[in-house]
């Protein structure tokens, strides 16, 4: 084969620019194709927008390799369309002359979109609008001259719309709003048939309902995945037993029906500023699944004897279970009982022996984990008050509470001890294979990236060189400088950075541990209504427990399975991001021309981005609206240097600046310096 020649994945950036990343080579399965989660930038083959012919972002291309640039750059061309990522895209409609031009809200889409009139059905004719958003799919695009061509799917609404937005955001990350009849059919039969629970059920499961259980949860949840238990054992004042209890949804939903195809096509449930997209019909999900309080429900539950006085397991036991919720808290409310207790007017207050109990056992976990070289990544995070027509009024900091830290810690217990009885239970069981949460080691290019950086801030991150040269970091160092940066203006700008750095955590069949946490064995148990991956943990454990035959074949469908689980997650994570920003640009829309402080947060050739501090906005400043000097881009110091008076403009800096302009459609904000 023509080295010159190959088949790869292209990215496209919003400039229009492309990135070859080849297929691997792995000698007896042939070309494979690239990890879509450790991609090496430097070695993908950048392809000039006048040479993408027609390749649009994740397409599946030929290509060829044309020489190098200036840089010594690897630059090449596409040669042919292998096989399109997507054809569906979502947009602006705007007047052609005989029919319509559909302006992608991706903005890697670098070529606008024509729907001859010909192609608009009869019943979307009224609907369709200029200014108004569509959902679209490509049917032809035979050159590079010209446009792709296709037909309208649905008209959503006119742009600017709230719901319009969010509706357009869902589809555009390949998620829908609504499910297919067939789901909704079995849905409801299931609402018919397994309510009130059967006696036969309830007889062959652990009988929870006699223990003190409640769920906590945010105050406008509807769906309760989780619920905890607490029990004194009489037997031993240090030993308590505490039940991690996880709504059994793998009863419900079977494998082979259209409730588990639909739920394996979304694999997530999609949380926008305004809204849920459910993985589940609401039937299951806020009902039937849902943990609710002061009711009977099927649960999979984790229960552990423990020390009071050290956290430490002394037994766990796996299995199907019935439970009855005695409470259902908020975050907020629970933390008001442990704080206040019966001072407390919540109903809540008797739970506080309980809750207090809890809380000392998860910091008890919490501090082993830290110990063990877990990273303690806690990030802010932004929420919104919204007036009736969705609105942003007000931006605030997501308060993070002690009760946040102790479900979590409890729900990392269940997560990892549940993975080492599975990986314990197969690991002599020849291809027999499950669904792990991985985290790899960090790569050594990215630890060096951000070593270099972290220089330029002033601050010192030891890498260690293995053999070869092979960068590497502990986490006990890592803590060390996020402990450093705590309080400081700098921290959140740190904080990114030092996430951006590290390896993507995925969904595996093969158990390579969690950097990130530190744990040996660690999966997804504890989210089954809104993650699929963790109905498929669900099944793989409860086929142990029976003593189920495991295939030879197991691997490699598992390998399906985690991939999608780990695309889809990626692509919801986008749509929540997506959600944030564009209300943090509505907001900031009615605010042009007042002054804010924030932090600098990117410096680029073409001026700097900063965040404002306290609803975390990030804008531009163009480099061609600092006036008072002739600017330049210092890389190696990340800032902006005045050549006359040499000012200097540095990553971390906190400077005052003024809201110029905002651009809701591009979801972008414009600053200038304000002196």
């Amino acid at each position: 084969m023509d080295k010159n020649k190959g088949i790869g994945i292209i990215s496209i950036n919003s400039k229009g620019v492309g990135f070859i990343t080849p297929h691997i080579d792995d000698g007896h399965r042939g070309l494979t194709p690239p990890s879509k989660f450790q991609k090496d930038r430097d070695k993908d083959i950048m392809v000039s927008p006048e040479k993408l012919n027609t390749a649009f972002p994740g397409d599946e291309v030929g290509f060829e390799i044309t020489g190098k640039n200036r840089f010594d750059r690897v630059e090449g061309k596409v040669t042919s369309i292998i096989k399109r990522a997507r054809t569906t895209f979502v947009g602006i409609l705007e007047k052609a002359q005989n029919g319509f031009y559909l302006i992608a809200d991706d903005k890697r889409v670098y070529v606008d979109i024509l729907i001859p009139q010909n192609l608009i059905s009869e019943n979307l004719q009224p609907k369709a609008q200029a200014d108004f958003k569509a959902q679209i799919e490509i049917t032809d695009w035979k050159g590079t001259e010209g446009h792709p061509i296709a037909k309208i799917l649905s008209v959503l609404g006119p742009k600017g719309n709230n719901d319009v937005e969010m509706h357009s955001i869902v589809l555009e990350k390949g998620f829908d709003i609504g499910f297919p009849d067939e789901v909704v059919a079995e849905a409801h039969t299931l609402e018919k048939t397994e309510k009130p629970i059967r006696a036969d059920e309830i007889a062959g499961r652990r009988d929870m309902r006699g223990a003190t259980t409640f769920t906590i949860d945010p105050i406008d949840a509807k769906d309760f995945d989780d619920a905890i238990s607490y029990n004194e054992l009489s037997e031993n004042a240090d030993e308590v037993e505490i039940g991690v209890h996880i709504a059994d949804v793998s009863y419900y939903v079977r494998p082979g029906t259209a409730l588990d195809k639909e739920a394996y096509k979304r694999a997530f449930s999609v949380y926008l500023v305004d809204r849920t997209i459910p993985m589940l019909p609401e039937v299951l999900s806020n009902d039937l699944c849902s943990l609710n309080p002061q009711t009977d429900k099927l649960a999979f539950s984790s229960i552990f004897k423990m020390k009071k006085s050290t956290g430490e397991v002394t037994s766990s036991w796996f299995g199907r279970t019935i439970i009855n919720s005695n409470k259902r808290f908020s975050y907020e409310e629970a933390q008001e009982v442990i704080d206040r207790g019966s001072a407390s007017p919540s109903d809540g207050a008797k739970f506080q022996p309980d809750l207090l109990a809890l809380r000392d056992v998860a910091r008890k976990l919490r501090e082993k984990k830290f110990e063990n070289g877990a990273i303690d990544f806690e990030t802010e995070e932004v929420k919104f008050r919204l007036d009736e027509n969705g609105k942003p009024i007000e931006v605030y900091k997501k308060q993070r509470l002690e009760t946040h830290k102790l479900v979590e810690e409890y729900m990392l217990l269940s997560n990892r001890q549940v993975a080492e009885f599975i990986f314990k239970s197969i690991e002599n069981k020849n291809g027999a294979a499950s669904i792990y949460r991985i985290h790899d080691v960090p790569q050594t290019d990215k630890i060096h990236e951000l070593a270099l950086f972290l220089k330029a801030m002033g601050y010192d991150l030891p890498v260690k060189d293995g053999k070869g040269g092979n960068g590497s970091i502990s986490a006990k160092d890592i803590n060390a400088l996020l402990k450093e940066i705590a309080g400081k203006p700098e921290e959140s700008l740190i904080k990114t950075a030092t996430i951006r750095s590290m390896s993507k955590a995925i969904y595996s069949p093969a158990n390579i541990g969690h950097f990130g946490l530190a744990f040996e064995y660690y999966t997804h148990f504890t989210s089954p209504i809104r993650r699929y991956a963790d109905l498929l943990v669900h099944r793989i454990l409860q086929n142990i427990l029976v003593g189920g035959k495991i295939s030879q074949d197991e691997f490699a469908r598992y390998k399906r399975m985690a991939d999608q689980c780990s695309e889809r997650e990626v692509k919801a994570a986008e749509a929540e991001r997506t959600s944030i920003k564009l209300k943090q640009v509505e907001y900031m829309s009615e605010r042009v021309g007042q002054i804010f402080e924030g932090t600098i947060s990117g410096v680029t050739e073409w001026g700097m981005y900063v965040e404002e501090k306290n609803t975390k906005c990030e804008g531009m400043i163009k480099i061609r609206d600092m006036t008072d000097d002739f600017y330049q881009h210092d890389e190696k110091r990340y800032a902006l240097v005045g050549q006359k008076n040499k000012k200097v403009y540095s990553l971390g800096d906190v400077v005052k600046f003024k809201v110029t302009g905002a651009d809701v459609e591009r979801k972008s904000l414009d600053y200038v310096l304000a002196i």
